[in-house]
């Protein structure tokens, strides 16, 4: 099989290989040095200015020495080597095209993503879901018939695989026939739980496996948190299923708040111990819903203009849920156009653009291609 192309995966795979090196300080030595190239090929004394650790600073000097023993060189090759093994087999660096325009927005966003999958699913419009590891038969239910309205409303889930909510998630997903992403904590070669090992594949065929983590890493606990912030990251917004008061599922809510993302929770009966976690995001100001179309009209509402906002009667009554949709149309063409373009043609949010590209597929003005979102020609696309 032919090796991935891409000329920039190199630097961007070494720096991220380089023993006792933080993803905090990875990025503050790539705002320094602006590109993972110049970080390694600094000097000694220069690293050591910056905060990195001496055995971070020995390794990177034997790279640059090319030494045969080299941990970063063996790090590169071993995970080149997965890269090569299969063709749904992928490494997404931070400039990649495929790199989700999402978690750019975030405070610490990962140096780059192992894949199995489908990597162009990582730019779709996007809804967390989590909960419990141990939901009651309801919390189960709820997980499954919430996953399938979500996908019918254009959204696709995410969550991390776990037992419990999670799994029941990517099972209501598939079963309706819509692909799915799965966060993981653990290497991309080591999935866990052992239990989920056959719903991994089916997620790796009809949707991606995602990590930021390197080969062969198994679960550790503080990579479960640290996880939680790229499910919330991903996605427009974060639905708490089922959740203790002191339940794991509410760091990724914590999350969705810092990065801006909306928070949903289903309530329960008050006898629930399961319900209490999702009472108190609710009397913290999380949007309390009851079905799908809820998150759906919630999300579209904060793209909905106030009708004096919209100059002229004639877009309105082509695109009535405002000019934003307009312009998001007239920016786009009828060619495909990726995610990263738009934003960029947009000047809008990711998080605004994904809302309204998920209406305007729903209203069939767009479809999803793997080159991107393109306009569907219809006769009031001439308004």
């Amino acid at each position: 099989m032919e090796p991935q192309k891409d000329d920039q995966l190199g630097p961007w795979l070494a720096l991220f290989c380089v023993p006792k090196l933080s993803l905090r300080r990875s990025l503050a030595l790539l705002k320094n040095f602006k590109t993972p190239a110049a970080v390694l090929s600094a000097n000694s004394s220069k690293l050591k200015e910056c905060g990195v650790s001496p055995e971070a600073r020995k390794a990177i000097h034997e790279y640059q020495n090319q030494c045969a023993a080299n941990i970063i060189a063996q790090r590169v090759s071993q995970s080149l080597n997965w890269c090569q093994q299969a063709e749904d087999h992928h490494i997404i660096h931070f400039e990649h095209d495929d790199y989700p325009v999402a978690l750019k927005e975030i405070a610490q966003p990962p140096l780059l993503l192992f894949v199995m999958g489908a990597p162009r699913l990582l730019n779709r419009p996007q809804l967390a879901m989590v909960g419990s590891r141990s939901p009651s038969f309801d919390g189960k239910q709820l997980a499954k018939k919430f996953a399938a309205e979500i996908g019918h409303l254009g959204l696709m889930v995410t969550s991390g695989l776990a037992i419990g909510v999670d799994g029941e998630s990517h099972r209501g997903a598939l079963d309706a026939g819509f692909p799915t992403v799965t966060v993981m904590a653990t290497g991309i070669d080591q999935i866990y739980p052992k239990q989920h090992v056959a719903l991994a594949q089916q997620i790796r065929q009809r949707g991606a496996l995602v990590t930021e983590f390197p080969l062969g890493q198994g679960p550790r606990a503080h990579s479960f948190p640290q996880r939680n912030r790229i499910i919330s990251g991903l996605s427009l917004g974060v639905l708490v299923v089922e959740a203790a008061i002191k339940s794991g599922s509410l760091i990724t809510a914590r999350y969705a708040l810092e990065q801006n993302r909306e928070v949903f929770a289903i309530p329960g009966s008050i006898h629930n111990p399961l319900a209490r976690g999702c009472h108190r995001l609710i009397r913290d100001g999380a949007k309390l819903v009851e079905c799908g179309q809820d998150i759906s009209d919630e999300l579209s509402l904060q793209l909905t203009l106030p009708l004096e906002n919209v100059a002229d009667p004639v877009v309105e009554q082509c695109y009535p849920e405002g000019a934003v949709y307009q312009q998001v149309l007239e920016k786009m063409g009828f060619d495909p156009v990726p995610m990263d373009a738009l934003v960029e043609r947009t000047e809008l949010m990711v998080t605004e653009l994904s809302a309204v590209l998920t209406q305007l597929t729903l209203q069939g003005k767009v479809e999803h291609t793997e080159r991107g979102f393109v306009r569907v020609f219809t006769p009031e696309a001439n308004c």
